[in-house]
């Protein structure tokens, strides 16, 4: 079983776009049984919130539900027990730093550049290109 878990600032944008971009790839490659995906956020700003409607929109018009997700704050116990952890951009990394000691098997970016946070960019097209490029290349690396 392989465990992933993306992060981001509030976990209503980025990460649950990951998450279940991921989940819907993982989904179609016939692969649900190998893999645990989750998301959280690095501030308590937005626990309890469900995907800002943007973002939910951007994943309906290619056919994903986020339906029952509610954002929350990364614990402890999931930097421990995930096995794969993605972050979305630099301030995200420095967090996770705080967290936990550096472990760049365990922690990494998504993609090699910051995926930009479509609350303050309000591209939320731009930030599905960049999750599913990331996401496909996970699933890729775990063939």
């Amino acid at each position: 079983m392989i465990k992933i878990l993306f992060v981001c600032h509030g976990n209503i944008c980025r990460s649950p776009m990951a998450e279940f971009v991921m989940k819907d790839l993982v989904k179609k490659a016939g692969r649900e049984a190998e893999f645990v995906i989750a998301s959280a956020a690095v501030s308590r700003e937005e626990i309890g919130n469900p995907v800002y409607p943007p973002a939910r929109r951007e994943l309906a018009k290619h056919g994903i539900s986020c339906d029952g997700h509610a954002a929350h704050q990364i614990t402890r116990a999931e930097l421990d027990s995930y096995d794969k952890i993605y972050y979305m951009d630099a301030s995200n990394a420095r967090y996770l730093q705080r967290l936990l000691p550096h472990d760049p098997e365990k922690i990494r970016p998504l993609l090699d550049h910051d995926v930009a946070d479509p609350w303050y960019t309000g591209n939320f097209s731009q930030t599905w290109d960049d999750v599913l490029a990331g996401c496909q290349a996970i699933l890729e690396e775990f063939k």
